[in-house]
C-alpha cells in the first residue's frame, strides 16, 4: 500500500477554547498551500484510491481542497483515529479497516501525525524523529506493518518548485 501522510495546511492561532478550535479553518496562507501542494501531487501523478481525515474543520478543508486538486472523486472518510489526541493503536486500526486500498491519503495533526509517520518508518517500531510542518506531505511504501519514507515535500519546496516553473515560463523579455 500508498501511505500519503499530510499535515493540514496553515490555519491561524490555536484557539483556548477546543469546541472553538475543532472549527477553526485554514487561513489565506493554507488556502493558497493546497493549492500549490494539489499541482505539485499531480504533477507527480499522485492518485489515491481514498482520503480519510480528522473531522477537524481545518483537515477536512485541507482534504477537500487537495481531493479536488487530484481529481478525486470518491467520498472524504472522517476517522477520529487522525484527531490530534488519537493514539498509534488508534491509527493502526485506521490502517487496518484501509488495508485492502492501494493507495490512501491521511490528513491529520501535529504532533500525532509526525509521530505515526515516525512508527511505521521506523525498522524497530520504534519512533523516528520527523516533524511534518503545516501543509507538508510524505509518501511512504507499506509493506505489512512498516514502510519506507519515498519522499516528503514541504510547503516551501512547494512554493519554490510553484515559483520556478512560472518563472521559467515567462518569455523570456531582456535584450541581448
Amino acid at each position: 500500500m500508498i501511505l500519503y501522510f499530510l499535515r493540514h495546511a496553515s490555519a491561524g492561532t490555536h484557539f483556548a477554547n477546543p469546541k472553538k478550535d475543532e472549527k477553526r479553518a485554514l487561513d489565506k496562507e493554507g488556502i493558497e498551500q493546497c493549492g500549490y501542494l494539489g499541482r505539485a501531487l499531480t504533477a507527480l501523478d499522485v492518485q489515491v484510491d481514498a482520503i480519510i481525515s480528522s473531522p477537524l474543520k481545518r483537515c477536512t478543508q485541507t482534504a477537500f481542497l487537495l481531493g479536488n486538486e487530484l481529481g478525486f472523486e470518491g467520498k472524504l472518510q472522517l476517522d477520529n483515529g487522525l484527531r490530534p489526541e488519537a493514539t498509534l493503536s488508534d491509527f493502526r486500526k485506521l490502517l487496518e479497516k484501509y488495508a485492502r486500498q492501494e493507495s490512501i491519503m491521511v490528513v491529520g495533526h501535529n504532533p500525532n501525525l509526525s509521530q505515526f509517520l515516525g512508527s511505521v518508518i521506523s525498522e524497530s517500531g520504534c519512533e523516528a524523529s520527523l516533524d511534518l510542518k503545516k501543509g507538508a506531505v510524505a509518501k511512504v511504501e507499506m509493506r505489512r506493518s512498516s514502510g519506507t519514507l519515498q519522499w516528503c515535500l514541504t510547503p516551501k519546496v512547494v512554493r519554490t518548485l510553484h515559483d520556478t516553473a512560472v518563472e521559467s515560463s515567462r518569455p523570456n523579455t531582456s535584450r541581448k
